[in-house]
């Protein structure tokens, strides 16, 4: 009865004959399809309260990556001198501890073995040489164009890339460019346990335990122009110095 009263089967008629408007009711009113937007989410997907969750999570994090301090620039650590060495730090009876471990270090990457005469070759030693850490080494001033740096002596307690940092035996800091400057260091031969025991008799007897000198090495602060940490995975090729 609803369909036959319906205003559009009125309108169909006026403008087809019964039949024909019928058929077109019947086709396109009542069994036309209704398409609605589901109200509920589809079941493949994540439900409301999972997605509302990572959404509140992003947004946690987001502020959370704001909020994580930014790294000091150049000028902000020298204003805060954070790598500066207060006064009653200077002295080297601090460092000399420190020197002992350098020396320890270079022992053991060189593969100095106490109780041997140990040979160093500049193929074998000199990659290990040019890319190791220096903070704890004594070095001296050899040569330098600037007359008044040669003899200067000391434990370095900071390697920058054009400057070396020391602390000389007076308990004085000295800063010493790398640039046209030639360094020195010692590497004693290591002893053994053995060996340390018998030198508190021979020094009594009044002979000298020292039988086997030191290795020397010398550096080329020009070519040596690096900070440490850029060392260590640096690559050295041997080439010739003209400067010299």
């Amino acid at each position: 009865m609803a369909s036959q009263n319906h205003i559009a089967l009125d309108l169909l008629k006026k403008a087809h004959p019964p039949e024909v408007a019928s058929a077109i009711f019947t086709d396109k009113v009542l069994h036309k399809p209704l398409r609605l937007r589901p109200t509920s989410p589809d079941p493949n997907s994540q439900d409301a309260r999972a997605q509302r969750r990572r959404h509140r999570l992003h947004k946690k994090e987001k502020i959370k990556r704001r909020q994580r301090p930014k790294p000091l620039s150049a000028k902000e650590k020298r204003i805060t001198g954070i790598y500066e060495i207060p006064k009653d730090a200077q002295k080297y009876d601090l460092y000399v501890p420190l020197h002992e471990m350098w020396v320890a270090y270079m022992q053991e990457i060189l593969g100095m073995k106490p109780g041997e005469q140990n040979h160093v070759t500049a193929q074998h030693a000199g990659p290990k040489i040019a890319s190791a850490d220096y903070h704890g080494s004594e070095l001296m001033v050899v040569r330098s164009k600037c007359v008044s740096l040669v003899g200067l002596e000391g434990i370095v307690v900071r390697d920058t890339k054009f400057t070396f940092q020391i602390i000389t035996r007076k308990s004085e800091m000295k800063t010493i460019p790398k640039k046209h400057t030639i360094f020195q260091f010692q590497i004693p031969q290591p002893v053994s346990n053995a060996e340390d025991n018998k030198e508190d008799r021979m020094e009594v007897d009044g002979v000298d335990s020292s039988s086997q000198k030191p290795l020397i090495f010398e550096l080329n602060g020009s070519q040596f122009e690096n900070r440490a940490t850029d060392r260590a995975t640096k690559k050295f090729k041997q080439r010739n110095l003209t400067d010299l």
